[in-house]
């Protein structure tokens, strides 16, 4: 096992051994939680300083190739960092958020960290079928950390609508998987990177991946989930919305700017949705009274302005969206986590309500409003830095690349809805206003609370002030990207004007906003994607009702006969189509078949035109006996044996059961007629009968019963062909339909005690 490997697996066995720690101590035990992401961080920081790409190989079915492979380059790395850092700072702050005797403690600490080493394992994956496993486990642990309030009906909803929608965007994006490795040969991502396959399936391919990360990244018309997800604790907020989930679509695009930019359509799509996110989230900030979802539409507009700048698909584009990603991170967590604080304190988070909390809490007030400054682009924070790199590159980019000049324009005004939400953030969190009564503290918290806030904003200081070091990081992601180096001063610039532009009209615009609401809330909201899912499910719910009231109708004829005459329509349809006929046929090979033959036809029939049971079972037995005599006559004496026991078996079983069923077989209640019926029977026996004949003439390579009687004797150990397929092959596979029985029986009893 790797270092990789150890690291990954370390992580996600830490997830089940805190468990019961954080059960014993409680919120205590969230200290003790965050060990496990803060050594990993560490160790990835040593890694990091050695040398990248580190690559490790998990041979799990060599027989045809296939590898799970994780490897670690300067991409990786940032985002791995991101993920472990981050988590454990939320998971310090988990220990001030909660309470004791909270329900749920340990199932959410346990949760959180498998989220954590689910991330982790999403951008170390190098094999895309890994990387969708991780995909979907994020997923999965999302919904589970968005509902832990889930006695509440909006947690539950909101977590399900995330789920759908996530979930939906996943299975797009595994098609898309499948078929660009496929075509490429290989599931090894940096591989199909380096060498990307061309051609249209290839391409239709990276669109149905782009849906997955577009869903992810709640990039427009996905959107509407991550507000909606707010219903969620602070922490989890702060982490999968600021710092790990909503990052994941972001990565996989920066992943497939380096093989996919060039392709029809790429930039314009990836262009146009992030523009449409980013305006659409900006304006919709301004609209809300929650300070939450304040925040929460500013992620959206955030996320947005990432996926515009790296679709693009420049290098230089990339490096400074690299930069904004990490500015965001260390900005957005803490202006949750502060949401959370002041929603602890005063119980609520309505701006409308809340009044002087600036002079009551001075920390986290100037916390706070240094996370909001970076996040409007105010010297010297590292948003500062990274917001005027990404407008100096789209500025330089356009000049040979023309989609960057409107994704330069709208980046500008997205920037200003930006500084505007902000303000309207600090004023309603903390400004004292007229005829509002100042908000009264109903908890205070331990001063420990405000750690992981104060080391957000402290490295989005750092970031800024050592813009040099942090170039010289990031950097390495892109390496000889041509791109202009990270810096405070890069003297009087055209990038220089715009954040100017951005600060003072975003400040004039965001005052105007706090002081007359009306030019935002005149905006009229045509249209909702929210309502439009919700729209969607309803119908979708409606359907499955009528459908199952049209299919599940408690008639066994009815449920055959619909099972028969797909069968007959689909696999019919396939010879027809196919054309598949055998050359030669060859009907009979012995003379005594013919009589043999005879005899079963018209048992059968007489079997279908019946009136007593025992009349019907006696000549469907006459049936069996004679294809055990065609066994015989085809040179199988224990198989003609196995038959005729079989059917033995069978007639006596049949025999002492119908003694307690009515003589006579009384006509069924049925909307299929007797003539439907027996169309129905002959398509299938007609059907089952070409398709053995098909098979056969299909053949292209040899059968493997050829092989049968050597391998009875070498690998089963007898000289009887048919025993040792009845022993070695059909007693194991009883003994598997043994064990689903006995698990489906445990569930049923458990099922009866739990009710009774």
């Amino acid at each position: 096992m790797g270092v990789l490997a150890a690291l990954l697996t370390g992580l996600s066995v830490f997830a089940i051994v805190i468990y019961p720690v954080i059960r014993r101590l409680g919120r205590r035990g969230f200290l003790v939680a965050a060990l496990g992401p803060a050594l990993a961080f560490f160790a990835l920081l040593i890694l990091g300083a050695g040398s990248l790409p580190v690559v490790d190989e998990i041979v799990w079915v060599p027989e045809i190739g296939f590898d799970l492979g994780l490897r670690m380059d300067y991409i990786s790395w940032l985002f791995a960092l991101l993920v472990t850092g981050a988590g454990a700072l939320v998971l310090v702050y988990c220990q001030n958020y909660f309470e004791d005797g909270e329900d749920g403690l340990a199932r959410f600490g346990s949760v959180f960290l498998g989220f954590s080493a689910s991330m982790l394992g999403l951008v170390l994956a190098d094999n895309v079928y890994l990387l969708f496993a991780f995909w979907e486990a994020t997923t999965v642990f999302s919904f589970l950390l968005i509902a832990h309030a889930f006695k509440q009906r909006t947690s539950r909803a909101t977590a399900l609508q995330a789920l759908m929608v996530t979930t939906a965007g996943g299975l797009v994006m595994l098609v898309g998987l499948v078929i660009l490795a496929t075509l490429g040969g290989t599931a090894s991502l940096s591989e199909l990177l380096a060498h990307p396959p061309t051609g249209t399936l290839a391409y239709v391919s990276v669109f149905l991946i782009l849906v997955g990360a577009l869903s992810k990244s709640a990039i427009f018309p996905f959107h509407f989930w991550l507000p909606g997800a707010m219903s969620a604790p602070t922490p989890v907020s702060a982490y999968l919305h600021a710092a790990a989930m909503v990052k994941a679509g972001v990565y996989l695009i920066a992943r497939l700017d380096t093989g996919f930019a060039d392709i029809p359509g790429y930039r314009e799509t990836l262009v146009t949705l992030g523009a449409i996110t980013m305006l659409n989230g900006g304006i919709r900030a301004l609209r809300q009274h929650d300070i939450k979802l304040i925040v929460a539409h500013g992620t959206v507009s955030q996320l947005g302005l990432l996926v515009m700048v790296f679709g693009v698909g420049d290098p230089r584009a990339e490096l400074a969206g690299f930069a904004l990603l990490f500015a965001h991170a260390l900005a957005k967590a803490p202006l949750f986590l502060a949401v959370g604080i002041i929603d602890h304190r005063t119980g609520t988070r309505d701006l409308r309500k809340l009044s002087g909390l600036g002079r009551r809490a001075p920390v986290l007030a100037t916390v706070t409003s240094f996370a909001a400054l970076s996040m409007m682009g105010v010297p010297p924070f590292i948003g500062f830095v990274a917001k005027e790199s990404a407008f100096a590159e789209l500025l330089e980019i356009g000049e040979t690349l023309p989609i960057a000049i409107p994704a330069f324009a709208v980046a500008l005004i997205g920037s200003i809805l930006t500084v505007a939400y902000m303000i309207r953030f600090l004023w309603g969190a903390f400004a004292t206003k007229r005829g509002v009564p100042a908000s009264i503290i109903v908890h205070r918290d331990s001063p420990t609370v405000m750690v992981a806030p104060i080391i957000f904003v402290t490295l989005a200081l750092i970031g800024g002030l050592g813009a040099p070091l942090t170039d010289l990081s990031l950097q390495k992601l892109v390496p000889n990207s041509g791109a202009d180096h990270l810096s405070l001063w890069h003297g009087f610039t055209p990038a220089l004007v715009a954040s100017m532009i951005v600060l003072v009209a975003g400040a004039i615009f965001g005052f105007a906003v706090v002081r007359n609401r009306r030019p935002v809330a005149a905006v009229p909201e045509r249209f909702s994607a929210s309502h439009v899912y919700w729209l969607l499910t309803h119908w979708l719910d409606l359907a499955a009702v009528r459908l199952t009231a049209l299919t599940q109708r408690g008639s066994l004829p009815f449920y055959l006969a619909v099972i028969f005459g797909v069968t007959v329509a689909s696999l019919g349809g396939v010879i027809v189509a196919t054309g598949s006929w055998p050359a030669t046929l060859e009907f009979v090979t012995s003379p005594v078949q013919l009589p043999i033959a005879l005899v079963m036809l018209i048992a059968t029939v007489f079997a279908l035109r019946a009136r007593t049971r025992f009349q019907a079972v006696i000549l469907v037995g006459v049936t069996g006996y004679g294809m055990a005599a065609i066994f015989a006559l085809q040179g199988a004496p224990d198989l003609a044996l196995t038959q005729a026991l079989v059917e033995t078996v069978t007639l006596i079983a049949f025999v002492l059961v119908i003694r307690r069923l009515p003589q006579r077989i009384g006509v069924t209640a049925t909307r299929f007629n007797r003539w439907v019926r027996l169309g129905i029977g002959a398509g299938v026996g007609a059907v089952f009968g070409v398709l053995a004949l098909v098979s056969i003439g299909a053949r292209v390579a040899d059968p493997i019963s050829l092989q049968l009687p050597e391998l009875a004797y070498t690998g089963g150990h007898g000289e009887n062909v048919v025993n040792v397929i009845l022993v070695d092959i059909r007693g194991w596979d009883t003994l598997g339909e043994l064990s689903v029985i006995l698990a489906a029986a445990t569930g049923v009893a458990s099922l009866v005690f739990l009710s009774t």
